[in-house]
């Protein structure tokens, strides 16, 4: 049986390289000092596409398959023919076709069936006599498709691990032509079922931890949108836009603030009222195409800046009420314009404020741009009178230019000072010197496999290719595309740039690391390997799919399930990704209390940057020390 598999790793890696042995026989297999088995003797060897006219007949009759005995053609299927004549005789000991003749060797082919080993030794394996008898399948469309097709059928029979006993590393064909064929079709049907069940189950779960379950979002999009129009049209600026976007934000730093200083048992409940609103939504509009300065070319409520005359823009809470307005003046102002004090008392009535309710106070926030008003209150919620809030407002030319909510949490975006402490700036250099490393290390691999042989090329380019192709085409459906070409052109130039770069670096690393991954474990390269050579339909590479698809649904499940039999209280950070942060604030409640005095959380001034904001409150947040009373 070891010889038998050794066999069969020694022709199908000449026929990985396009070769033909075309005189397989008993003389040619030579065993070595180690006792494997070793194909000789290359003397007619060709590739399968050269071969024509008489050079169809050569090699030695008795090993020949019946189609290349009549001249007709000679290729892989016809060294299989061979390999099972070899077989044959292996196990029985005994020539399958005993003529000595041309001709008698010509009719016992196309005439006689191949004779059963069982009738020689009656004690031989039943699956060894299956596969001999179909490598001897006169039709050659019948037979097995490649050798290591063979080798898989003989009983244990390991054709990957054959090739890495002789000492080479299995190419990607030959890893492909590898494995079973994949799950049966009630296995198919009872997975795909379970990930449908399990998709809906995810989201019914997502939808009731979300911080949306708390603040749910009563009015449509487009609803707010047209709102957010006619307001900036009532308050003084009813030029028809050339663009505008809209979209929904996170108040991080009051949902942080709630965690850390609120401690009622319903403080996530009083989400609901949206007052303050922990869910916001902003609209802007522009005189000019609105064209965002990030890499995935998706326009924010501060990106690409508030820096264009014309440009205005809102923020309403999910009921509707403003939060946030403001509007870019001229940059060229008419001389001897009139200035008219402003009438503040539509912009309370849009954010549903009761004026009486607000006492005025010196202004503190300075807007943005140019104002020749400043105007500020303090006061409180009639849902929420807990709460201080200050109304800042600013106006040029009697036209408002900023109208803000400003709540004892809000942090001043633009104070906010780049100071990372020294593990952060320690981290940072690691991380950056072990990624350029990593891309180093990648390439002078990549280089070695190239130049020894080992390396994929189809498969990484092929990698590369579908990575460009869905990361560019991910930045076609999330960017803010715009009208004019040449500014369109700016777009998809930078994020092209961006998602070659990335394909880039994935085909580096697969051709860096995927060969010794096939040297070692190719057994877990098969359906990737059948994906990347185009069988996309292959059912293996299509019962993979599933399997991970439905692991990856079951773990979503049960992370999902862990939540909710917690402190429902505390899902709103969760959703949002910012376990560690309630996790260190409770670590310091804790530590206050076991000092024994009075401590209160003081989180400092936040970026409003939500990509920074976990780093931020692990760094920034400290305890204050109260003296305690007698």
């Amino acid at each position: 049986m070891e010889i038998a598999l050794q066999l069969c790793a020694g022709l199908a890696a000449a026929h990985d390289k396009g070769v033909l042995h075309r005189d397989l026989k008993p003389e040619n297999v030579m065993i070595d000092g180690r006792g494997r088995a070793r194909l000789t003797d290359f003397g007619l060897a060709a590739a399968a596409e050269g071969i024509a006219g008489a050079d169809v007949r050569s090699g030695t009759p008795a090993y020949m398959s019946p189609e290349q005995l009549a001249g007709r053609e000679v290729s892989a299927r016809s060294d299989i023919y061979a390999l099972g004549l070899v077989l044959y005789e292996l196990f029985t000991g005994k020539r399958a076709f005993p003529g000595k003749s041309f001709g008698e060797l010509l009719r016992q082919r196309q005439d006689q069936p191949a004779p059963r080993p069982s009738e020689v030794v009656p004690d031989v394996d039943p699956a060894v006599e299956s596969v001999i008898l179909r490598c001897l399948e006169k039709d050659p469309r019948k037979r097995p498709a490649s050798a290591l097709a063979v080798a898989a059928a003989l009983p244990g029979g390991d054709p990957l691990a054959a090739v890495i006993a002789a000492g080479e590393t299995p190419s990607p064909e030959m890893v492909a032509a590898a494995g079973e064929q994949g799950l049966r079709p009630a296995q198919v049907y009872a997975l795909l079922a379970l990930c449908v069940v399990g998709a809906f189950a995810c989201i019914a779960l997502v939808a009731d931890q979300g911080i949306l379950r708390l603040q749910p979002v009563e009015k449509p999009p487009l609803v707010l949108a047209d709102r957010a129009r006619e307001l900036i049209a009532r308050l003084g600026y009813p030029e028809a836009p050339a663009a505008s976007a809209y979209g929904f934000a996170v108040d991080f730093s009051y949902v942080l603030d709630t965690e850390a200083n609120d401690r009622s048992k319903d403080r996530w409940e009083k989400l609901a009222s949206g007052r303050p609103a922990a869910v916001q939504f902003w609209y802007r509009q522009s005189p000019r195409p609105l064209v965002s300065t990030s890499v995935n070319g998706r326009v924010f409520q501060a990106n690409p800046p508030q820096d264009t005359s014309g440009m205005a823009g809102v923020r309403f809470d999910p009921k509707g009420r403003l939060i946030d307005f403001y509007a870019v003046p001229p940059q060229l102002e008419e001389p001897d314009q009139r200035v008219d004090r402003p009438d503040w008392n539509p912009l309370f009535q849009e954010a549903r404020l009761d004026l009486e309710r607000f006492s005025p106070v010196p202004s503190r926030w300075t807007p943005p741009f140019m104002a020749d008003l400043r105007a500020a209150w303090e006061g409180s919620y009639a849902e929420r009178p807990e709460i201080t809030v200050r109304v800042e407002a600013a106006a040029y030319r009697g036209r408002p230019v900023m109208f803000r909510l400003v709540h004892p949490w809000t942090p001043p975006e633009r104070m906010q000072p780049f100071r990372p402490t020294r593990e952060l700036a320690i981290a940072g250099s690691t991380v950056t010197g072990l990624l350029i490393a990593g891309v180093v290390a990648s390439g002078v691999l990549a280089w070695r496999n190239l130049k020894t042989g080992r390396s994929d090329r189809r498969g990484a380019l092929r990698l590369t290719a579908a990575a460009f192709l869905l990361e560019i085409g991910a930045w076609a459906l999330r960017a803010s595309h715009v009208a004019d070409f040449n500014t369109e052109l700016v777009l998809l130039s930078r994020g092209a740039g961006s998602a070659l770069l990335n394909a880039g670096i994935l085909g580096l690393l697969y051709l860096a690391l995927e060969p010794y991954v096939r040297r070692s474990w190719p057994d877990t390269l098969i359906s990737w390997t059948r994906l990347l050579s185009g069988r996309l339909v292959d059912p293996l590479v299509g019962s993979h799919v599933l399997m991970g698809i439905g692991s990856g649904i079951v773990s979503t499940l049960l992370l999902l399930a862990s939540r909710v039999p917690k402190n429902r209280l505390r899902l709103p950070l969760h959703r949002l990704g910012l376990r560690k942060v309630s996790t260190l604030l409770q670590n310091q409640r804790e530590f206050v209390e076991q000092q024994g005095r009075v401590g209160t959380l003081l989180p400092r001034q936040l970026p409003g940057h939500p990509q920074h904001l976990a780093v931020n409150v692990l760094r920034s947040t400290e305890i204050a020390f109260l003296p305690q009373r007698r």
